[in-house]
């Protein structure tokens, strides 16, 4: 750590060109005073051979030290924790000013050299610290002071040399404090500049990573179409198919982003843009086009003197499926709460209505009723219960779970359930891939797990084709997730419906409640997994059309092995398609 007052905190590179520059200095010093020496000689007052020998020699190490930095220690750099010059660079420049004028002085004692030694005074205080730099002043004075004392005792006017030797003294700590004040004022602003540089370096690095990986397009445009940075998403919004490459490129050399360069260049011309951004499409060609929703910004003028425009883009698909997104949430908070009022009131009824069969119990036409209304009450509690089962603000708790005895046991209860026979007769096939049978671990909650199942397998089962084996159930490794499978031999999905499968309240059915499979998703969610619809194409070895509609979730592997919950086993044997070939279609 530096001292107070010492310019060690100059950066190497800083203190290289100080002393560069002073060492250009001495050699202008040294060929000056050359030229005053033989100056002096051409008017008669010739030097002795002392004063001339020193000069010469002092002129020809300054020229040499400047031109040959390298050899005078020009590229030294100072040991770790030490601060200002090596020792080589002060012997060669402070050191060897202070011996050659001091000679100087001894040599000619009438000669006025006390002049020079501001110089090593002044590299001193700018390039050492505070205490090394006043040593350095006080060397010279000390020998100024002895020479006018020695003079006293020789000379007659000894006393002015003394008090002249005093002033020059003064004037070489006074040098030398000022130049290590204004040294340390550089060394502190170049540490505050380099603390500001490396901070903007790191903000502008951070905005960057920021402006990357942004979802919103975002590019910069001038006036004259020229895009000069886009990020990833604007790269991918402006291209068909695969992104952009990395550079610059103009908006007037694709058909399709014409109506872009329009926009920007009606509103360079003062048009007023809406601060929540305008819808444009983007034709591709072929069918192909995208909605954007584009907002612009307009920056100060930069260096160059032209006006930039801050593209920001969003898919329009996207914003719509982020405000359905958070219609969704809403209504699910409103619709666990009417859920929650709801169920009470339920309870009530049913309790009154069992009260009321119990007293009705002779009179036959009344019966009809009593039941009419026991199975509204509990399709009510049903549709109360899907209601709370995905309302939000319930943490998933996740298990490691063996899947295929639990999937096993749940095809066989729901079987039961519904009154399937389990023989070859019966429409349900398990197939349990050898991998899965021997112990796929997974992560989610098991009560959850079978209600996924369960309503996959109803609505499975409710829209097959009647048979044998018209609905099958598939578990099977699949990379880093096990892939659990419901088919049902039924008709395509019309693809209407298809984009709405997942949605809440959404029902072919008259009665249906539309939770079933928006149920399935939510708790896939919940807990990672996937759920995705696809159309399979299967055939026997006969030729004979089995296509099928399959609901895949794709179960996350569970990272700690150890954690498996013991599952009770089924008694219903693995069963497979008759030979069957799937294809995705």
């Amino acid at each position: 750590m530096s001292s107070p007052g010492t310019p060690g905190a100059i950066s190497a590179s800083t203190i290289q060109r100080l002393f560069r520059a002073f060492m250009g200095a001495r050699a202008a010093l040294g060929l000056a005073l050359l030229a005053t020496q033989s100056l002096a000689g051409l008017m008669g007052s010739r030097p002795t051979g002392w004063v001339a020998l020193i000069s010469l020699i002092y002129g020809v190490q300054t020229v040499l030290a400047w031109l040959l930095p390298r050899w005078f220690g020009g590229g030294d750099v100072p040991a770790k924790g030490r601060t200002g010059l090596t020792p080589r660079q002060f012997l060669v420049s402070i050191g060897v000013d202070v011996a050659l004028f001091t000679l100087l002085q001894v040599r000619d004692p009438g000669g006025t050299y006390g002049a020079l030694f501001f110089m090593p005074a002044l590299m001193a205080g700018a390039l050492l610290p505070r205490l090394r730099a006043l040593g350095c002043a006080a060397v010279p004075s000390l020998v100024l002071l002895a020479i006018s004392g020695w003079a006293v005792f020789s000379e007659h006017d000894g006393a002015l040399r003394i008090s002249q030797a005093g002033l020059i003294g003064c004037g070489l700590f006074v040098v030398t404090l000022l130049a290590n004040e204004i040294a340390s004022r550089l060394a502190r602003e170049e540490r505050a500049a380099r603390g500001s540089l490396e901070y903007a370096r790191q903000q502008a690095d951070l905005n960057r990573l920021v402006i990357e990986e942004m979802e919103e397009g975002v590019a910069v445009v001038d006036r004259r179409g020229l895009v000069r940075t886009a990020n990833p998403a604007a790269r991918v919004l402006l291209a068909e198919g695969a992104s952009l490459r990395p550079g610059s490129f103009r908006l007037d050399a694709t058909p399709a982003w014409k109506p872009l360069l329009r926009a920007i260049e009606k509103a360079f011309a003062g048009e007023h843009w809406p601060e929540a951004g305008r819808d444009l499409v983007l034709e591709f060609g072929r069918g192909s086009r995208r909605s954007l929703r584009v907002r612009m910004r307009f920056t100060l003028r930069p260096l160059d003197g032209d006006d930039l425009c801050v593209l920001f883009l969003e898919d329009n698909r996207l914003l719509e499926a982020r405000n359905r997104q958070e219609k969704l949430a809403a209504m699910g908070r409103v619709s666990a709460g009417i859920a929650h009022e709801i169920r009470n009131p339920l309870t009530a009824i049913a309790q009154a209505n069992a009260l009321m069969a119990e007293d009705l119990a002779s009179d036959p036409r009344l019966e009809p009723l009593t039941r009419m209304v026991a199975s509204n009450v509990e399709r009510l509690k049903r549709l109360v219960d899907d209601v709370m089962e995905v309302a939000p603000g319930i943490a998933p708790v996740a298990l490691t779970l063996a899947a295929a005895p639990l999937v096993r046991e749940y095809c066989a209860d729901w079987a039961a359930t519904q009154r399937l026979p389990v023989d070859e007769t019966g429409p349900l096939r398990l197939d349990i891939a050898q991998v899965a049978r021997d112990g796929s671990l997974v992560s989610f909650e098991p009560e959850h797990l079978r209600r996924v199942l369960i309503n996959l397998l109803d609505n499975g089962l409710r829209h097959a084709r009647p048979g044998p084996g018209s609905l099958r159930v598939q578990l099977a490794d699949e990379g880093e997730w096990v892939r659990l499978s419901v088919f049902s031999r039924a008709d395509a999905i019309p693809p209407e419906v298809e984009r709405h499968l997942f949605e809440p309240f959404f029902s072919t059915r008259s009665r249906g409640s539309g939770l079933g499979l928006y149920i399935c998703r939510e708790l896939c969610e919940r807990y990672g997994a996937r759920i995705e619809y696809h159309r399979v194409s299967a055939a026997t070895e006969e030729g004979a059309d089995l296509s099928a509609n399959e609901f895949r979730v794709l179960l996350p592997r569970a990272v700690s092995p150890s954690a498996a919950l013991a599952s009770i086993p089924s008694a219903a044997p693995d069963s497979h398609f008759p030979d069957t070939e799937l294809h995705e279609r």
